[in-house]
C-alpha cells in the first residue's frame, strides 16, 4: 500500500508532462497560464489553438518548435501573441478574423510550413527580428500593415498579398516563385522589389507605383500587370516567358524595357494603357507563340526581330498608324505573321483582338462595343476564395 502512494502520484506528474508537451493532436488553450505551461516545454509535439473567448495576452516564452499548426481563429479580445524562443512551427500559422491584435513577437521564427493572416485590423508591424526566411505558402489579406519587414523570403511556393490598404513596401530577397505570386489592390504607393528573383512560374502585380525585378531571367508561365501606377518598367534581364505577357490598364506607363527577352510562348498584350506612346521595348523578342494585341494611344511599334507570330495580330490606336500597318502587313505577307491580322489608327475606341474584320489594314472608325481592358478594382473580398475571384473575375 505505502508503494501505490508513492507510485500514482508519480504516475500523474508523467502524464501530466506527456500532456504538457503535447501527442499529436490539437490542443485549445484559453489564457496565459494554459500557454506558460507549454513554454515549458522545447518542442510541442501537435498543432496549438487559441481558443475564441481568450482575452489574455499569450506568450510561449523559451518553447522552440511547435510541430504542427498555430491557430488563432475569430478570437475578438487578444492583444498580443508572442514567443523569445519560437524558430519553427512545422505546418500553418493561422491568424483569421483577430480585430484587437496588434502584436506579433517571435524574435527567433525563421521557418513556418505556411502563413495564413486574414483580418488583422490592427495589426501595423511584425517583431520578427531574426526574420522568416523559409514559408511554402503565403497569404496575407486586410491588414494594417505598413511593411512586411521580418519576412525576408528566399523561396516560395504560392504567394499572395492583397487588400493591406496602408502596406507601402515589399522587399524581399525572394530567388524563386515555384507556382504563383499575386500583389493586388494594396496601398497605392507600394513598392515592389524583387532585387534576387531569378525565376518564377506565374507572377501577377496590380495597384503598385514601383515594381523592381532586376536580375528575372525566366518566367515559365504568365507574367501580368494590370491597373498600376508606375511610370515606367524595366526587366533587364529577362530572356524567355513560358506563357503569356499582359500589360493592362497601367494609365501612367510610359515606358517598358525587357531588351533581352527573345520568346513568349503565350500572347503578348498591350492594352489601354492610355500614356504609353511607343512600343519599342522588346528589340530582341523574335517569337510570339500566341497572339500579338496591342492597343491604345501608340504612335510608334517598334519590334525589329519579330519572324514569328503563331496567333493572331491586332493593332489598334487613337493615332494614325499608316506606316505601321504597312510595315506589319508586310510581315503577314511573308508569313511571320501565322493568325488574322487586323491593324487600324484614329480609332475613338481603340479595342483588342477580334474587335475588327480579320484582314484589316488600315483606316479610322469608332466603336460602340466596351473596352474589355477594364480597370481592376477588389473590394469586399476578405477570404482568399473571395480576392482570387475578383482578381480573376477582371481578366
Amino acid at each position: 500500500m505505502a508503494f501505490l502512494r508513492y507510485a500514482l502520484p508519480a504516475m500523474a506528474v508523467a502524464g501530466s508532462a506527456v500532456a504538457q508537451c503535447g501527442s499529436g493532436a490539437t490542443t485549445t488553450i484559453q489564457n496565459s497560464g494554459d500557454a506558460s505551461e507549454i513554454a515549458s516545454c522545447t518542442t510541442y509535439d501537435g498543432s496549438i489553438a487559441i481558443e475564441t473567448g481568450t482575452t489574455d495576452d499569450i506568450d510561449f516564452g523559451s518553447l522552440r518548435s511547435i510541430s504542427g499548426s498555430l491557430i488563432v481563429q475569430e478570437v475578438d479580445r487578444i492583444s498580443s501573441i508572442g514567443g523569445s524562443g519560437l524558430e519553427s512551427i512545422g505546418d500553418s500559422f493561422t491568424l483569421d478574423n483577430v480585430q484587437t491584435l496588434s502584436t506579433l513577437n517571435f524574435p527567433q521564427l525563421t521557418e513556418v510550413k505556411s502563413i495564413e493572416w486574414i483580418g488583422l485590423p490592427a495589426l501595423q508591424g511584425l517583431s520578427f527580428t531574426s526574420g522568416i526566411q523559409s514559408v511554402e505558402s503565403l497569404s496575407i489579406q486586410n491588414t494594417n500593415l505598413g511593411s512586411l519587414e521580418g519576412i525576408d523570403l528566399e523561396t516560395v511556393d504560392t504567394f499572395f498579398v492583397a487588400n493591406n490598404v496602408y502596406l507601402t513596401e515589399i522587399n524581399m530577397q525572394l530567388a524563386n516563385v515555384e507556382t504563383s505570386l499575386q500583389i493586388a489592390a494594396n496601398g497605392e504607393e507600394v513598392e515592389v522589389e524583387f532585387p534576387n528573383m531569378e525565376w518564377a512560374f506565374n507572377m501577377t502585380f496590380r495597384n503598385c507605383s514601383r515594381i523592381s525585378l532586376p536580375s528575372l531571367a525566366a518566367v515559365n508561365g504568365s507574367l501580368g500587370f494590370y491597373t498600376n501606377y508606375f511610370e515606367s518598367l524595366a526587366a533587364p534581364n529577362l530572356t524567355t516567358i513560358g506563357g503569356g505577357l499582359s500589360f493592362v490598364s497601367n494609365e501612367e506607363l510610359t515606358n517598358a524595357s525587357f531588351p533581352e527577352l527573345k520568346t513568349v510562348s503565350g500572347g503578348l498584350q498591350l492594352a489601354n494603357n492610355t500614356a504609353l506612346e511607343e512600343v519599342t521595348g522588346f528589340p530582341s523578342l523574335t517569337r510570339v507563340g500566341g497572339a500579338l494585341d496591342i492597343n491604345g494611344n501608340f504612335s510608334e511599334v517598334e519590334i525589329p526581330e519579330l519572324d514569328d507570330v503563331r496567333g493572331a495580330m491586332n493593332l489598334q490606336s487613337s493615332e494614325n498608324i499608316d506606316e505601321i500597318c504597312s510595315h506589319f502587313q508586310g510581315l503577314k505577307g511573308d508569313r511571320t505573321i501565322k493568325g488574322p491580322y487586323t491593324c487600324a489608327g484614329e480609332r475613338s475606341n481603340p479595342q483588342g483582338q477580334g474587335s475588327l474584320p480579320d484582314g484589316t489594314s488600315s483606316g479610322s472608325g469608332s466603336s460602340d462595343s466596351p473596352n474589355p481592358a477594364n480597370k481592376a478594382y477588389i473590394s469586399g473580398a476578405t477570404g482568399v476564395m473571395g480576392v482570387i475571384a475578383a482578381i480573376f473575375g477582371m481578366l
